[in-house]
């Protein structure tokens, strides 16, 4: 067994959840903290009227959420390391999209998080019935964008897998690559290996061979063990709050 690397001991209770065969922790036996607030990270969206591609803002979503989490001022003794760890701690990685252009867009970033490639603002998670002016005004809904095709993704780099059988908005869609990614990088540096690699993801639809190779192998253990020893993937089960069923694996990162 061992623990997470001083840059993600925020997320201990993830890995305890997501890699318990590498940790020595217990999972959080609850959906929310103690206290009842439903906390969720939130991932705005620069939807500009000429607008970036679906997977651009896909890929940056994805780096956007675990950046914030890789962040020194979420490592212990940093600002933003309790908000982080009582959110992960809560049993549920809660994330929630809105979009923004213009003027709403340069003011989020006045609100405490990380941007990435100007196209997705990360924000310290907190309670989702408490959250500044800046980001309640923007709309959740209408985030969707026309599928592109990206070509291969990159070589030597970690892929975010989406599935060919789930249907999802963009706002949906980049909760689930920001899962995945803060995913992979926590069972990543439970097993000794760098989780700073998983920033750079590409994410690309999945086949519906390799999908069902990899699906097959999460059923018949559901811990995902046997998939992450043997096809290096792990998984994100929604909880089934929006758009899809409980337990619906949305996607998976593979190193």
């Amino acid at each position: 067994m061992t623990s997470l690397a001083p840059d993600l001991t925020a997320l201990a209770p993830l890995a305890a959840r997501v890699c318990p065969w590498l940790v020595d922790a217990a999972a959080p036996d609850r959906d929310e903290p103690e206290d009842g607030v439903v906390r969720a990270m939130t991932l705005i969206l620069r939807l500009e009227r000429e607008g970036p591609t679906r997977t651009a803002v896909l890929e940056a979503a994805a780096s956007a959420a675990l950046a914030l989490c890789l962040d020194e001022r979420a490592a212990p003794e940093g600002e933003w390391f309790d908000a982080v760890a009582t959110w992960a701690g809560a049993g549920r990685i809660r994330k929630l999209s809105r979009r923004a252009r213009t003027a709403h867009w340069r003011a989020v970033q006045e609100v405490p998080g990380v941007t990435v490639g100007e196209l997705v603002r990360a924000l310290v998670p907190g309670p989702v019935d408490d959250v500044p002016h800046e980001v309640r005004r923007l709309q959740i809904g209408g985030t969707d964008l026309p599928a592109d095709e990206p070509g291969p993704p990159a070589a030597g780099r970690p892929v975010i897998w989406l599935s060919p059988e789930v249907e999802q908005t963009v706002g949906k869609a980049a909760a689930q690559v920001g899962h995945a990614s803060m995913i992979l990088a926590t069972v990543l540096a439970a097993s000794g290996d760098d989780p700073a690699v998983a920033l750079e993801a590409s994410v690309r639809p999945a086949s519906r061979e390799d999908w069902a190779r990899w699906t097959a192998v999460l059923d018949a253990d559901p811990t995902g063990q046997a998939a992450w020893e043997g096809d290096g993937v792990v998984p994100v089960r929604d909880a089934g709050f929006t758009e899809v069923a409980p337990g619906t694996v949305t996607c998976v990162a593979a190193r």
